[in-house]
């Protein structure tokens, strides 16, 4: 039940305690609620443990400390954020509910969303991903949350409990939200996962696993890496391995004990130097994320779909036109690339003859591009486009509703050619164009990009409402005049 206590603030149970929010607009904003025990202590690498509660009443008016984590390595095209992170407090909840939700008894659809940061930085507390006018907007139910990230998330030493263990966290908050989000004016029943790069896949894995696809009502898939493959068992344990190493944890040592007794700055340092040595220029998979065959992905995308897994699931899935700049445009290794360098990249990747092959036909097509702008345009296809399209494909062919969207909104002024690079999308959606003043991807924006925030919004939106729109074709495969596009 939730109780007015005052014009501006509201107090709603939870099954571990009350808490107050804030009335921010048109919505009553709900931040930093625990959703399981901070991971200190005995607690960190293991999975995530239920909280103890409180006994007076919360107050939620501030989000919590982001997951530790280093500096994004997308900060040039975002802009800078100063470090919140603290190990102690970071698994929290956000929920951004319309005004009316609270006091009319009616329950509102829910949107739970995932942020990315290539599964080693990010915070669903950000401003960036703040979902109050969202939630106003769509007359919906926002919940944003934490997951460990990095190493504290995707370290693989299945022999101490880490394993997926970001995962682990996602599922904890699904569990949440079906215990709590009925006290916040949500439907528990009418739930769309959904999120943005690493938060797509992440959303993808929830609704594929057997273990938390029943809890899942509608998917949104905002520009998956769906071109990076799991992580292997065994790559998995040869990264974890040199992790130890550096942290100078010795061969036969608890690792546990080890681990869990070190400051956790030397935790990421290790991380980082780690990412270094195992970097190459176009590769943007990191050190350490999801592993096949652990908990959350017991199969691949590939044979859950060939299962059925998304069944009768509406899907929304799109991507930014220009996904790769985002990773290209201020790397002097590629831009400073001859065609014989990007073609050796290429190969490394794909193999020598699929290299030509898709080179050729970018070439083919922009007869004026330079071997970076070919190189990039691979990229977005490779890592981003070629999965969305594939996945949205077969789910159509099923019968299934599906709509697909790309985001074509470039900046007003663009030195840096981003054009509508990865990211692109997100203040136009969750309405949040001033918690981004050092972004290049917004210079210039005014009235049209607020336009265009509010369309893209009201789809999402009446996606996670009815798992259709009104005004948009669903995609047939193979189908490109059926894609929306915006901007």
């Amino acid at each position: 039940m939730s109780t007015v206590t005052g014009i501006e603030h509201m107090v709603v149970d939870t099954d571990r305690g009350k808490v107050r929010g804030s009335a921010e607009g048109e919505a009553v904003c709900f931040r930093g609620i625990p959703y399981a025990a901070s991971p200190v202590g005995e607690l960190r690498f293991a999975p995530p443990q239920p909280h103890r509660g409180w006994t007076d009443v919360r107050d939620a008016a501030q989000a919590g400390p982001s997951v530790p984590q280093a500096a994004s390595r997308l900060e040039r095209v975002q802009g800078p954020r100063v470090p919140d992170w603290n190990e102690d407090g970071s698994l929290t909840v956000n929920v951004f509910t319309p005004r009316r939700a609270l006091v009319d008894g009616a329950s509102r659809p829910v949107l739970v969303w995932w942020h990315g940061g290539g599964f080693t930085s990010g915070s669903g507390g950000w401003d960036w991903y703040d979902g109050g006018r969202l939630a106003a907007l769509g007359d919906i139910v926002v919940v944003t949350a934490n997951y460990r990230v990095g190493p504290l998330g995707y370290l693989y030493l299945p022999e101490i409990g880490a394993a997926n263990l970001g995962f682990q966290d996602q599922a904890a908050v699904l569990r949440w939200v079906q215990d709590n989000i009925a006290s916040f004016g949500g439907d528990a029943h009418t739930v769309t996962v959904g999120g943005q790069s690493a938060g797509a896949y992440s959303s993808l894995m929830l609704a594929l696993a057997p273990a938390t696809n029943g809890s899942i009502t509608r998917l949104l898939l905002q520009s998956g890496p769906f071109g990076l493959n799991p992580q292997d068992a065994h790559q998995a344990a040869e990264n974890a391995e040199a992790y130890l190493r550096l942290l100078d944890i010795p061969a036969g040592t608890d690792p546990a004990k080890a681990l869990r007794a070190l400051p956790v700055e030397r935790l990421l340092n290790a991380y980082g130097r780690l990412s270094m040595r195992l970097a190459v220029p176009g590769n943007a998979a990191p050190p350490m994320y999801p592993v096949l065959g652990a908990p959350g992905m017991p199969r691949t995308r590939q044979q859950a779909l060939a299962d059925g897994a998304l069944e009768g699931k509406p899907l929304l899935i799109g991507t930014t036109r220009d996904e790769a700049t985002a990773f290209t445009a201020f790397d002097p290794r590629i831009q400073n690339l001859t065609t014989t360098a990007a073609l050796d990249l290429l190969t490394a990747q794909i193999g020598r003859q699929a290299a030509q092959d898709v080179y050729q036909q970018h070439a083919t097509g922009h007869p004026q591009a330079t071997p970076a702008q070919i190189f990039t345009a691979v990229l977005t296809d490779g890592l981003f486009r070629d999965g969305s399209l594939e996945i949205a494909d077969h789910h159509a062919a099923g019968g299934n509703t599906t709509y697909v969207y790309q985001f074509d909104c470039a900046p007003a002024e663009d030195p840096y050619a981003l054009g509508a690079t990865h990211c692109a999308e997100l203040p136009f959606l969750f309405n949040t164009f001033d918690a981004y003043p050092g972004s290049p991807v917004l210079v210039g924006a005014g009235d049209a990009q607020r336009a265009l925030g509010h369309e893209f919004a009201t789809a999402v939106a009446g996606f996670v409402t009815a798992g259709s729109t009104n005004d948009w074709l669903p995609y047939a495969p193979a189908t490109t005049a059926r894609i929306r596009h915006f901007g």
